[in-house]
């Protein structure tokens, strides 16, 4: 990745991970009341998409927030827009809800947390995840978000498997990483959870004993560390 997108994606990065300080300022009950019906109405896209495995309509967001298509549209100018906010709003979401955790446990003990973590992200968010893929072409902010959550994908990895992953030649933990990211991709877990009617806990059990498999041996010294 280089060039622009990649700009464009470290800002984005920055926005959602930094949030903005403002001055104080005179309240504004208006602004406030429109500011919460956004939310309301992006809450009831999200909620729809986990329903459903259809794209909602305006119409059908509207009922579900308890606001007219007009509410809509005044607050984004089309429903691209309104899945680029929703997007954003997740990402934002999934970051403070799922920091990274046990990353200088054992082998075992990071294997389980990072399993978890991502199989959390993917149960609540493969409906919102359909949507950027089947958008994506029509939107250059959509493909962004979709770089944007597979890159935090293999950061995230490469944190949690990085005693494994350290020991082994640049090339080579490339190749694992693309691996791994593929195999942790939100369409394996609704595979898993849809198709094979995989429950929550053995779905996270096929990921660890693959992601196991996958990865290089933990050098001796970090086990001894751990």
């Amino acid at each position: 990745m280089s060039g622009r997108p990649k700009v464009r994606i470290l800002q984005m990065e920055q926005l959602l991970s930094k949030p903005a300080i403002r001055k104080p300022a005179r309240i504004d009950g208006r602004r406030l009341r429109s500011e919460r019906t956004k939310q309301l109405i992006i809450e009831a896209f999200l909620a729809l998409l986990r329903e459903e495995a259809t794209i909602p309509t305006a119409n059908q967001i509207a009922e579900r927030a308890g606001y007219s298509v007009r509410s809509i549209f005044e607050r984004f100018p089309d429903l691209i827009a309104l899945r680029v906010a929703a997007t954003d709003y997740t990402l934002a979401q999934s970051a403070a809800l799922a920091p990274p955790r046990h990353v200088d446990g054992d082998r075992q003990t990071r294997l389980k947390s990072q399993v978890e973590t991502r199989a959390f992200t993917c149960e609540r968010g493969v409906g919102l995840w359909r949507v950027l893929l089947a958008s994506q072409e029509e939107s250059e902010e959509l493909r962004l978000r979709v770089r944007l959550a597979r890159g935090r994908t293999v950061e995230r990895m490469e944190l949690m498997y990085k005693p494994e992953l350290t020991a082994v030649p640049e090339a080579e933990r490339k190749q694992i990483l693309i691996a791994l990211e593929a195999l942790t991709d939100m369409e394996s877990w609704a595979r898993m959870r849809e198709f094979h009617g995989l429950g929550f806990e053995e779905a996270c059990t096929v990921w660890i004993e693959a992601i196991d498999r996958l990865l290089p041996p933990t050098p001796v010294a970090s086990s001894l560390a751990q």
